[in-house]
């Protein structure tokens, strides 16, 4: 397979698995409210998918679905005057009365309808003359904000067809890596800078899959050249979208990567290298065969995304605290800023450094990836998920050289919402001096 057939089965296998399951959710929730507000079993009148369902740019696994359900026009004063929460309240019922099993819950801005490994987040509001709607806010006192999701969905599909439907497929591989890197970005603004990337050039106007990897590589250049903002304005719709977190770093490292993967164009280890960017949706390496000198090692590696549905949508920060007797403490992220490598006989207290962005409840998963020839040798790859015993920490010991890797995983009702990585690079000093890393 050439460099187009892997990004076209990227693609492929970043398709949604359960659009059924959501059709039929979104269709329960639609048909409850019509029920309630308009006496009317319909799934689908006076609904509207919205978020990147209704922008198609969602992938497999999305776990957070917008709707905005559309009120009658009849129904306005009965809310116009203070009773946004009482809208809401009044939906919540709704939902909750036809599907008493499901857990259903008003928050600040719409009703959230929580189900195993998704949840929809339901928006009534009322349509204005120009196709946007006004919705409820019930913070403070309450108010109304006006949102445009048209506009949104119009200018995605414009812009996709005028960049060869490159929008789209972009949108979707950059929903990829963020999973795959654990950064908290959000969709709308994933779409929007993928958007301002395709619009800022016509370098792939006409160029299709074969050229995705220099596409991707442009993409995440343009992205860690972008100046901080605390908002962009949204495609289509111009309205703000926040900036949760900083992005140009890991951007940078995208690009990176991206070069890493077009120098090794034709090489065996070409596939792994696009992995290190987008993840196990990514065409997978073949097995080489075993050389008969080689030592035999069982790959015990697991991967979250087997055990788990994969949606970041929130910040994780872990840390390590490096002891030695006769040393005052150091973090590993700081001691690597500076001398790059650890040595033996260090104890490694990994933590959680960083949870402020999380929803209540998640509990934390660890991975300690042992890689490198001696981990091979040992038969000691390790890299089993293991669940947090509550403390939020994990201990462990320098013992054996290589470039090891310890992440976290934050999963909340099933799906990762954050994680993050740490290296932990073991290195020798000479021959006489070994140390063999965790």
């Amino acid at each position: 397979m050439d460099i187009g057939e892997d990004f076209e089965e990227l693609l492929d296998n970043l398709q949604l698995a359960n659009s059924g399951t959501i059709s039929l959710r979104y269709g329960e929730v639609t048909s409850a409210l019509n029920r309630e507000f308009r006496d009317t079993d319909s799934k689908t009148a006076n609904s509207l998918r919205v978020g990147s369902i209704g922008r198609f740019t969602a992938i497999n696994g999305v776990s957070d679905l917008d709707m905005i359900y559309i009120m009658p026009a009849s129904k306005w004063d009965d809310y116009k005057s203070g009773g946004q929460y009482k809208l809401l309240k009044s939906a919540k019922d709704a939902i909750r009365a036809r599907y008493p099993t499901t857990t259903v819950k008003v928050d600040r801005l719409v009703v959230r309808v929580l189900y195993k490994d998704f949840h929809i987040e339901v928006q009534p509001a009322f349509e204005q003359d120009d196709g946007s709607f006004k919705y409820p806010d019930t913070a403070g006192d309450g108010s109304w904000k006006i949102t445009k999701p048209r506009e949104e969905m119009e200018e995605i599909a414009a812009s996709n067809d005028r960049k060869n439907r490159n929008l789209r497929r972009l949108c979707k591989m950059a929903r990829a890596w963020k999973n795959k890197h654990g950064i908290a970005v959000g969709g709308l603004l994933i779409d929007t800078l993928a958007y301002n990337f395709l619009e800022s050039t016509d370098a792939y106007d006409e160029r299709s899959y074969f050229f995705y990897d220099y596409m991707s590589r442009d993409f995440f250049e343009y992205l860690s050249n972008e100046e901080d903002h605390e908002f962009y304005a949204a495609l289509g719709s111009r309205q703000r979208v926040r900036v949760k977190k900083k992005f140009q770093k890991k951007a940078k490292k995208a690009y990176e990567l991206c070069e890493n993967a077009i120098a090794a164009s034709g090489q065996k280890n070409e596939r792994q290298k696009w992995r290190d960017v987008f993840g196990k949706a990514f065409p997978a390496p073949a097995k080489l065969e075993q050389k008969a000198h080689a030592h035999v090692f069982k790959n015990t590696e697991e991967f979250i995304e087997d055990r788990f549905i994969v949606d970041i949508r929130h910040h994780l920060r872990i840390n390590c605290e490096v002891t030695q007797n006769g040393f005052r403490p150091t973090m590993l992220r700081e001691l690597l800023e500076g001398v790059g490598i650890l040595r033996p006989e260090k104890k490694l207290r990994f933590f959680v450094a960083d949870a402020s962005d999380l929803p209540d409840g998640v509990e934390f998963h660890w991975k300690v990836l042992n890689r490198g020839y001696e981990a091979e040798r040992r038969d000691m790859i390790r890299g089993q998920i293991v669940r947090d015993v509550g403390r939020g920490e994990r201990q462990e010991t320098t013992t054996f050289r290589g470039d090891h890797l310890v992440e976290c995983y934050a999963v909340s009702r099933g799906v990762v919402v954050a994680r993050d990585t740490i290296r932990v690079p073991i290195r020798v000093r000479d021959a006489q001096d070994e140390e063999y890393a965790a």
